[in-house]
């Protein structure tokens, strides 16, 4: 080959991309997934800054329930912004789960305590909380469907 010759063209990989080394860029989300992945940012954000609230007011003090406070604060603003940034499936995965033990553990802490903790469901963190975690999983439950629906519809397609 000559040094005036042109490069040979790029073999395409499966799923039509020039095989460079790079993956192939997903195509964009319909605008429902992405509304649908806002709400569930937005209610995995409020509850991890209710729970940090929570923490900072003196749920600190107390021996199991405290950590757990933080890690739910941690865990929720992590997840939150994942879901927001990375289009995968696991992020809301991980907000299903999140929603699911968080609720699991405040229901448990309303009625036959949780580590020591009896809680009420009347007070303004309780309710704001509650009501997030419901919002952060069924926006994440709905995402999934949508995002499912779509890519099976692409792949339908394809073949």
């Amino acid at each position: 080959m000559a040094a005036s010759d042109p490069p040979p063209p790029a073999a395409s990989t499966p799923g039509g991309a020039p095989s460079s080394g790079t993956p192939p860029v997903p195509p964009p989300l319909p605008r429902g997934a992405w509304l649908l992945r806002g709400v569930t940012a937005a209610g995995l954000l409020l509850s991890a800054d209710v729970h940090l609230f929570l923490y900072v007011q003196g749920y600190q003090d107390i021996e199991v329930v405290g950590p757990l406070f933080l890690l739910n604060a941690v865990a929720g603003f992590v997840l939150g912004l994942l879901v927001l940034v990375w289009r995968h499936w696991l992020p809301l995965l991980g907000a299903i789960g999140f929603s699911v033990a968080t609720l699991g553990a405040f229901y448990l802490s309303t009625t036959v305590g949780f580590f020591t903790v009896e809680e009420t469901v009347g007070g303004v963190q309780q309710v704001t909380a509650a009501v997030s975690e419901w919002v952060a999983l069924v926006g994440a439950l709905l995402a999934l469907v949508v995002e499912r629906r779509r890519a099976s519809g692409r792949s339908r397609k394809a073949a």
